[in-house]
C-alpha cells in the first residue's frame, strides 16, 4: 500500500479528484486531497505547502501528484516529507528562482496556445471561456459536477517571487495531455525535455483528466508506481 497525495491546480479543490480518489482506495492505497486555500489574497505557494504538508503528516512512501499549477508545490513539499516518487499531470515545471507569474513568459505558453486555437480553428483572441479550455472533453455527466461549488484562484500566488529552490532529486514522471488546449502537446514536450530532462508519458486527454478519463489516470499512475 502506498500513500497517494494528490494537489489539484488553479482553485485548489479536492473535488477535482472525486473520481480518482475511491478508485485508488479500492486497491487498497491511502489517500489524502487536500483543499488548498486558492481563494485567500493572504496565501501563497509556501501556505499552500504547508496545508499539504500538514495534511500529509508523518506517513511515508508518498506517490506525490500534481496537477497544472500544482507543479510549483513540489519543489516546496519534497524537502518536508518522505516522498517516493512524483507524478506530473499536465503541470507547470517550475525552473529554480521562478515564480508562478513568469513562468508563462518565460516558457512561451501563450504563443503556444494561440497557435493551437488558430490551428483549430478557434478564435485565439476569444475571451477565456472554462468549457473551451478546459472541458472541452469532459462528459456531459460529470460537467454539472465538475461546474459545482467552484472556487476563484487568487492571484496572489502568481505575483510572488520566492527563492524556489531546485527540482528535487526525486523519481519524477510527467504525463502530458495529448488535447490540453492550455498547455499544447508540442509545448509541453519541450518544456518537460528542457526542465526535467525526461521524455513524457502521454494520455488522450484535455487538461483535466481526473474528471475526463480517471479510470485511465488511474491505471496510469499505478503503472508509474509499480515501474517505481
Amino acid at each position: 500500500m502506498a500513500t497517494y497525495v494528490l494537489v489539484p491546480g488553479a482553485g485548489g479543490e479536492s473535488a477535482y479528484w472525486q473520481f480518482v480518489t475511491p478508485l485508488l482506495r479500492e486497491r487498497g492505497h491511502d489517500v489524502i486531497a487536500p483543499d488548498l486555500p486558492s481563494d485567500d489574497d493572504a496565501a501563497g505557494l509556501v501556505d499552500y505547502a504547508d496545508v499539504v504538508a500538514g495534511a500529509v503528516g508523518d506517513r511515508s512512501d508518498v506517490v506525490l501528484v500534481a496537477q497544472s499549477m500544482g507543479g510549483f508545490l513540489v519543489p516546496l513539499l519534497c524537502p518536508r516529507i518522505d516522498v517516493r516518487l512524483v507524478v506530473l499531470i499536465a503541470a507547470m515545471v517550475p525552473a529554480e528562482g521562478e515564480s508562478p507569474g513568469d513562468w508563462w513568459a518565460n516558457t512561451g505558453q501563450e504563443a503556444a496556445s494561440r497557435a493551437l486555437a488558430v490551428q483549430e480553428g478557434r478564435d485565439p483572441d476569444a475571451d477565456f471561456d472554462p468549457m473551451v479550455t478546459f472541458l472541452h472533453d469532459v462528459p456531459a455527466d460529470v460537467l454539472s459536477v465538475a461546474l459545482s461549488g467552484a472556487r476563484p484562484q487568487s492571484d496572489t500566488p502568481f505575483e510572488q517571487t520566492l527563492p524556489m529552490p531546485p527540482w528535487p532529486d526525486v523519481p519524477t514522471r510527467f504525463l502530458l495531455c495529448t488535447r490540453d488546449r492550455l498547455f499544447p502537446a508540442d509545448f509541453m514536450r519541450r518544456v518537460v525535455r528542457d526542465r526535467l530532462g525526461i521524455e513524457p508519458d502521454e494520455i488522450d486527454s484535455g487538461h483535466l483528466p481526473a474528471l475526463a478519463r480517471p479510470d485511465e489516470l488511474v491505471e496510469r499512475l499505478e503503472r508509474f508506481r509499480v515501474a517505481g
